[in-house]
């Protein structure tokens, strides 16, 4: 669909019967509201699964090193998380998977000298696909409702609704991998 943030916005307005915007400075109840709650909304949409289209995964930069307080053991290292973060998927070192760490505040503690992090990344409206625009309109409408219609049952419905499509999006999302296959399983192999 490639919709910007304003016309994902405008299709959620229009789904409540609202007025659409064509831009969050306008001067209306519906551009507030849409600019206040977009942001929030969208990263945690991106948050709520590990999304394909949106993984990333980048080596981290060290800030400090050794003798961090409170981390998950002695000699541990903070290293930066990406400016467009939003959710961890896996970290990983040179030797394999980082079993230990910690979150704190736009930085991971773990004990590896190196550290590469796969994570799901804030991206340009513009690239997400169709499925995740239809689920995130669901969402954006579902919260837009209750502040401008005052209708706490219609809201709901939207958000049953919202939950449908996210569902939807999360099966097309896993759809675009092949599947995983067992390939050595003890008891079909003793089957003969």
């Amino acid at each position: 669909m490639a919709l910007s943030d304003v016309a994902l916005c405008a299709r959620a307005l229009v789904m409540i019967g609202a007025a659409p915007v064509s831009s969050f400075e306008e001067d209306t109840a519906e551009a507030e509201i849409a600019r206040m709650l977009y942001p929030v909304i969208r990263d945690g949409v991106l948050a709520g699964y590990p999304w394909r289209f949106a993984a990333k995964g980048c080596w981290l930069a060290q800030v400090t090193a050794g003798e961090t307080s409170g981390g998950p053991g002695d000699g541990a290292n903070l290293f930066a998380l990406p400016g467009d973060f939003i959710r961890l998927l896996s970290l990983e070192t040179d030797g394999g998977r980082v079993t230990r760490f910690e979150l704190r505040d736009r930085a991971v503690l773990c004990e590896a000298g190196s550290a590469h992090l796969t994570y799901v990344g804030r991206l340009a409206e513009a690239s997400f696909p169709a499925w995740f625009d239809l689920a995130l309109i669901a969402r954006l409408a579902a919260e837009f409702c209750l502040p401008l219609t005052e209708s706490s049952s219609r809201a709901e419905y939207l958000f049953k609704r919202s939950e449908d499509q996210f569902r939807s999006a999360r099966l097309a999302d896993a759809q675009q991998s092949t599947p995983h296959a067992i390939e050595d399983f003890s008891l079909i192999a003793a089957r003969g």
